[in-house]
């Protein structure tokens, strides 16, 4: 159990790294690897969230010890990331769901807002997990 906060971190720096190769591959025509990485990205993802709901049912919350500025400066991080978590789903669902109807511009215009707020919180989530976890805060 306490290492699912670190494994949690691991897919979440995975997904940032699928959702980039993911990018990269669409920006350059390979629409089949584009489609595989992407499923693989949502794949890591969900495999996140139930990590993530298994770690916190059992362990509860963990509070952040950190003063001061860097203080202000997690529970900034902590509440754009739950926000925009929390929105991701749906975002994701719906151009996941275009793109295997075949609808591609529909797609395409959805995927321009879901790519970043994907890449956001899976980046934003690495820095909570280590400013959470691994910064020795000291008050």
């Amino acid at each position: 159990m306490r290492d699912l906060p670190t494994l949690n971190a691991a897919l979440n720096a995975a997904s940032a790294c699928l959702l980039l190769l993911g990018y990269w591959l669409i920006r350059h025509g390979r629409r089949e690897a584009h489609r595989r990485t992407m499923l693989a990205a949502l794949a890591t993802s969900a495999l996140f969230l139930v990590s993530y709901l298994t770690y916190h049912f059992e362990v509860g919350s963990v509070r952040f010890t950190g003063q001061g500025l860097v203080r202000s400066v997690y529970f900034a991080v902590l509440i754009s990331h739950t926000i925009l978590a929390a929105a991701i789903v749906p975002l994701v669902l719906v151009t996941v769901a275009r793109a295997r109807a075949g609808r591609f511009e529909a797609h395409k215009g959805i995927a321009r807002w879901t790519l970043p707020l994907w890449l956001y919180v899976s980046v934003t989530g690495v820095v909570v997990y280590w400013m959470l976890y691994r910064m020795n805060w000291r008050p």
